[in-house]
């Protein structure tokens, strides 16, 4: 009785191996035959490179209210005190990150020319770092900080913190240049982005739980406008029942790396 149990089991398990080397085929077959092809990516791209979620468990938002230390008016009443608890260890934090098997992948695709543009909520410029060339970011980037009083731009990575807050050499205040809370999302992006997935005949939608407007309405977008709509997640989201088409369910890093290397074989 208990061996016909373990056997039973051990079926289960097969197919479901069998149902993901089916959908790596199809998402292959499906980019393959794609003439635009856009990825919208969230913060779960970015874990493997050592860059933790603003939302939900673990996410920096459970450890500090984000109306006190990332609204824009917090900013400018005392930006020392932002510096010090948030900014300061997200600059430690980007410094160190590099691109993972995620990024690489996309950078990858690019380079085969399926992947047109990439849609990122990040604000750690992997994709760039990665090799990207077409890059909306919704919240902007940390990557680079501006002077508030001179507007003059310079890389996170040479930014002095030994004063705080960090100054520019006019004597102006730096900061990110990424979207705080009451801040616009910018325009261009905004724009860039519905006229990308009004184009798109496959969206990858990945690592994102496609819960912050309005880059979550983008694949409702491209679902709307006959685009398919593929999500690479390690759990179900939002999306997962009637837009997307199917979830690859796993990390960016292996998905990605599977799809390209049958692409390798189908192409």
């Amino acid at each position: 009785m208990h061996a016909r149990r373990g056997q039973r089991h051990r079926k289960q398990y097969v197919l479901m191996v069998v149902n993901m080397d089916d959908l790596i085929k199809q998402a292959a077959r499906d980019m393959a035959n794609s003439t635009y092809t856009v990825a919208l990516t969230g913060a779960g791209i970015s874990v493997e490179s050592g860059i933790p979620p603003f939302r939900g468990k673990g996410g920096i938002w459970e450890k500090i209210d984000p109306m006190e230390y990332a609204h824009i008016d917090a900013f400018i009443r005392n930006p020392e005190k932002v510096w010090k608890v948030l900014i300061r260890d997200m600059k430690d934090v980007v410094d160190r990150a590099q691109p993972n098997d995620g990024h690489l992948g996309l950078a990858r695709l690019e380079s085969l020319g399926i992947l047109k543009t990439v849609i990122t909520q990040n604000v750690d410029g992997l994709h760039h770092a990665a090799g990207n060339t077409d890059i909306i970011e919704f919240h902007g980037s940390f990557a680079w900080h501006r002077c508030m009083n001179c507007n003059r731009r310079s890389p996170t990575r040479q930014v002095d913190i030994t004063v705080m807050p960090p100054q520019c050499t006019c004597g102006g205040i730096l900061r990110p240049e990424c979207v705080f809370f009451g801040e616009m999302i910018p325009p261009d992006c905004l724009k860039r982005s519905r006229q990308a997935a009004l184009a798109c005949d496959v969206m990858l939608v990945i690592g994102t739980s496609a819960e912050v407007q309005p880059a979550a309405y983008m694949p409702v977008i491209a679902r709307r406008n006959g685009a398919k709509v593929i999500e690479i997640n390690p759990e179900k989201t939002t999306l997962t029942r009637g837009i997307s088409h199917y979830l690859i369910r796993g990390t960016a890093g292996t998905v990605l790396n599977r799809i390209l290397d049958e692409l390798a074989v189908i192409r």
